[in-house]
């Protein structure tokens, strides 16, 4: 069975070695999402001062953010939000992030309610609170 490597033009840049999905059959599987925002590369809702300090900090934005960019890469692999059949979050703080999350999912995943995991984690690959692993069913 071969597998077709997808590179969303819109969605933020990978921060390392690796495409944004993979199709392989009828299955899409898309590599860590983030909240990055695809132009300037930013986090939304995160401010550091010049000590790398938060001054501003919007848990819930960073959420529909990274929802957005799921979007984006499904849509540029052929595919659709309702067509996510699991999905795996990494937290950074768990106690602290996981209700907002939680209700923001709900709210996203209304109409499609998909198999999830979610973990809790000490630290991701860049300056972010949340990313997503995602497989979605294709035709």
């Amino acid at each position: 069975m071969s597998s077709k490597k997808i590179d969303a033009s819109k969605a933020p840049k990978p921060v390392g070695a690796y495409p944004h999905a993979r199709k392989v059959g009828n299955f899409l599987f898309l590599s860590g999402i983030g909240p990055r925002d695809p132009e300037t590369n930013g986090v939304p809702g995160l401010k550091r001062n010049e000590a790398g300090q938060y001054v501003e900090f919007d848990f819930a934005a960073q959420c529909r953010s990274v929802f957005d960019n799921v979007r984006i890469v499904l849509e540029a692999s052929g595919a659709k939000w309702e067509d996510l059949v699991d999905v795996t979050v990494f937290l950074t703080n768990m106690e602290r992030d996981f209700l907002t999350y939680n209700q923001l999912y709900a709210e996203y995943f209304k109409d499609n309610m998909p198999c999830r995991t979610t973990v809790g984690v000490s630290s991701l690959p860049a300056p972010i609170c949340i990313e997503l692993k995602c497989i979605a069913l294709v035709e």
